[in-house]
């Protein structure tokens, strides 16, 4: 399959579709950190959304998508439409929130345009927030720890075309107490990072490796 993972730099996604044969591409504005610039097309990724379309891989060659890709698989941006995110709306003078309110307006209209894109098989993840009214409720909602190999709570939604929904993997019910809240403080690589580092809001956008596969395993 062809498959288009969108707003990915982690490749964690594109990765775990290559693993299982198939012919995988992340797309961001920022350069990858999965290791793999060869599957990374850095760029705007509305212009790749119907298919049929020529673009370069950060390792310079070229590739060329002769038809609609078979599945694509969105993460936009979640800073104005999560739930969490919604306070700063009514944050500050008038000016302030004027601007705010913009941004998440751009943000819906970014949503959306996965939702009508060109493709038989799209899956767009996001948390909880305002696209539950502002588009329709998620076709599935998980946290990570219902996935081998991950602890961590954080209730993430699925808007689905053309797919089943995710299944979990978890083969034994995770203890609550062993659960990782990971709100306030991300825990990446054995290091602890505040709520407030500019790494958290990148290291927490990552989808865990535990869901990836299970994309690739479901969805392929």
């Amino acid at each position: 399959m062809n498959v288009l993972v969108a707003c990915e730099e982690s490749q964690r996604v594109c990765i775990a579709f290559r693993e299982r044969g198939h012919q995988a591409f992340s797309c961001d504005i920022i350069d990858c950190s999965g290791g793999h610039p060869e599957w990374h097309i850095k760029q705007d990724v509305l212009p790749l959304l119907n298919g049929n379309c020529e673009f370069e891989t950060c390792d310079g060659n070229n590739h060329k998508i002769d038809s609609k890709w078979d599945l694509i698989i969105a993460h936009p941006p979640c800073t104005r439409l999560c739930t969490s995110g919604q306070r700063w709306l009514y944050y500050g003078d008038k000016k302030y929130r004027s601007q705010k309110i913009s941004e998440q307006q751009k943000a819906i209209v970014f949503f959306m345009r996965f939702a009508f894109c060109d493709c038989d098989k799209v899956a767009i993840e996001n948390p909880q927030g305002i696209m539950s009214t502002a588009y329709k409720k998620p076709d599935c909602i998980y946290n990570p720890y219902d996935f081998e190999g991950e602890t961590e709570c954080k209730k993430t939604c699925l808007w689905l075309k053309g797919l089943t929904k995710l299944k979990p993997t978890r083969k034994e019910p995770l203890q609550i107490d062993k659960r990782t809240q990971g709100i306030w403080q991300a825990h990446f690589d054995g290091k602890c990072y505040a709520w407030n580092d500019p790494k958290t809001a990148k290291l927490r956008s990552q989808t865990p490796l535990g869901v990836a596969k299970a994309m690739a395993e479901q969805w392929g």
